[in-house]
């Protein structure tokens, strides 16, 4: 107040929340159908690179020891992980030596990596913000991208505060019935 003489404070918010480069594809998946339906996603011939969101740390440490033994060559960034290694990680990542990460929201924000062709919320984010930072790292600077967010029994009531949100409702299916036992 001392430097300024009728200041104006002046907000610009964005039109749309999520960006519209992104298709947002919603699956209602039972808890125990999840891993086969990631793994069917991570094998699609038009993933590039991807990243896998939960939740947790130990979310995270399960599946990427379970995506390893499926054969997939993936790294995890989360808390845990000291500083050093998740640097490695994110440039081992970026120099395409391995073309999927499993991550906390520690890689949500912050992180700008090109041509990261999909996401797939393995668990909906607890904030309605932090879906809008996860399926923000695909879809950037022009460039389309696949979100996918698997919704379970536990977490489906998250819905709405993030319909709200996004100012539109999601389309929730089911995934392929070969991506299923």
């Amino acid at each position: 107040e001392q430097w300024t003489l009728d200041p104006e404070k002046i907000e610009i918010e964005p039109e749309s929340v999520a960006t519209d480069t992104v298709d947002q594809r919603v699956y209602l998946v039972e808890s125990q159908d999840k891993f086969r339906v990631l793994l069917n996603i991570v094998k699609q011939p038009d993933v590039n690179s991807i990243i896998i969101f939960a939740n947790r740390r130990d979310e995270t440490r399960r599946l990427h020891e379970r995506l390893c033994k499926a054969g997939v060559r993936c790294g995890i960034l989360s808390g845990e992980i000291p500083q050093n290694k998740r640097s490695r990680t994110l440039q081992q990542f970026k120099d395409g030596e391995i073309n999927c990460l499993v991550a906390t929201d520690v890689a949500g924000r912050g992180i700008h990596v090109k041509g990261i062709s999909h996401v797939v919320n393995y668990t909906l984010p607890e904030e309605p913000d932090d879906y809008v930072h996860r399926i923000g790292r695909t879809g950037r600077a022009g460039e389309t991208g696949v979100a996918y967010t698997f919704v379970g029994e536990m977490d489906a009531f998250g819905l709405a505060d993030l319909e709200k949100l996004l100012g539109k409702p999601l389309s929730v299916e089911s995934p392929p019935k070969e991506w299923l036992p």
